[in-house]
């Protein structure tokens, strides 16, 4: 197996999926109009920082898949991009906030478990996660505060 290829496609394709959700469910005139709490991160900021996390995502999803394929960790690496790829379209595409509440809280908890998961198995991957936790743990805190004042 070619790692290098591996590597890339799987790079690619988890930047490229979660862009074009992106792309396709991008913040409207409903987004706009909602209540948001003070700690609402300016629009133009999301795209520059899911790039980057889905690169740390993929590269921990390939290291995974390449060493650890049939384990507890990569199982939990594909439900968390499951959740991940559905909650845009629910939040901004369905505009659903109890839904992609729900959802979120569901991604944090495969990140967190992810990351117990992988921590002695591929210390790497687990690392990798941790900007992504960050960033989820954030994420739901402002979903649910949306959810909240609307």
């Amino acid at each position: 197996m070619n790692r290098p290829l591996v590597y890339l496609v799987f790079v690619a394709a988890v930047l490229g999926l979660g862009l074009l959700i992106g792309y396709n469910n991008i913040p409207g005139e409903w987004y706009q109009s909602l209540k948001k709490p003070t700690f609402n991160p300016p629009n133009w900021i999301f795209a520059p920082v899911w790039s980057v996390l889905y690169v740390m995502i993929g590269i921990a999803g390939v290291r995974m898949f390449l060493d650890h394929r049939r384990s507890a960790a990569m199982r939990l690496w594909l439900a968390q991009m499951i959740f991940n790829f559905l909650w845009s379209p629910l939040f901004f595409g369905m505009q659903d906030i109890a839904s992609a509440l729900i959802v979120i809280i569901a991604l944090l908890i495969a990140v967190i478990t992810f990351v117990v998961a992988s921590w002695q198995r591929d210390r790497i991957s687990a690392l990798l996660f941790l900007p992504y936790l960050a960033w989820v743990a954030f994420a739901t805190m402002l979903n649910g505060s949306i959810f909240l004042m609307n």
